[in-house]
């Protein structure tokens, strides 16, 4: 005859159980678990989760990412890595069909010297420098969005390195799209060259 466990209640089967009882036993304890989970963790899944990994092209200037933003997840992160880029420079983040309004801030400094830089950008055509390419190193770029499906502003914070062999740039900025739009979608843009290859993640951060 079955029994449940001390704290959560879970049917277990006894040592007097049948065998043959023991596939819908198994799958009675595991009914019980998940379900206690789920309400656990408030009906999702905690830490990151990827959603979308998609490859860059060849000698593109843009690369565009649909089906990445959902009313599943309220926060991203978004990492770019790897490939070649023709010119080195920096990489640029676009929500939508979104062309302007963006405010962003960042900081940044040449690895070959020491004195910290700063840029402003104001009703601008993308988030700025939120990555850089290399002719040689590829692509490296790290942010956090917040609520770009929601009906309010976007966030974003990014942080990322050049990986340039010598003289590159580290940088540290962060910004607003201060509109309603529920985005979905959102483009890579190389500020400088055609990209080639390389892959974009896309995580969503689950609720605990």
């Amino acid at each position: 005859m079955a029994t449940t466990t001390p704290n959560y209640g879970w049917d277990v089967p006894t040592s007097t159980d049948y065998v043959k009882d023991g596939a819908t036993a198994i799958e009675t304890l595991g009914d019980d678990i998940d379900a206690t989970l789920w309400t656990a963790l408030g009906g999702a899944y905690p830490g990151l989760r990827l959603i979308k990994k998609q490859t860059i092209g060849s000698g593109v200037a843009s690369v565009n990412v649909t089906g990445a933003f959902s009313s599943t997840y309220q926060n991203y992160r978004i990492i770019v890595n790897g490939g070649t880029v023709t010119g080195a420079g920096p990489l640029h983040l676009q929500l939508g069909a979104t062309t302007s309004g963006y405010r962003f801030s960042f900081i940044y400094n040449q690895t070959s010297a020491a004195t910290p830089l700063g840029l402003a950008g104001e009703n601008a055509a993308y988030f700025s420098d939120f990555g850089r390419g290399a002719t040689t190193n590829g692509f490296a770029a790290n942010c956090d969005l917040y609520n770009p499906n929601l009906a309010t502003a976007t966030g974003i914070r990014y942080a990322t390195f050049d990986p340039a062999s010598s003289g590159g740039y580290n940088i540290n900025g962060q910004g607003v799209m201060p509109n309603s739009t529920q985005y979905t979608d959102f483009t890579v843009i190389s500020g400088a060259g055609n990209m080639t290859g390389g892959t974009i993640y896309v995580y969503g951060y689950g609720a605990s």
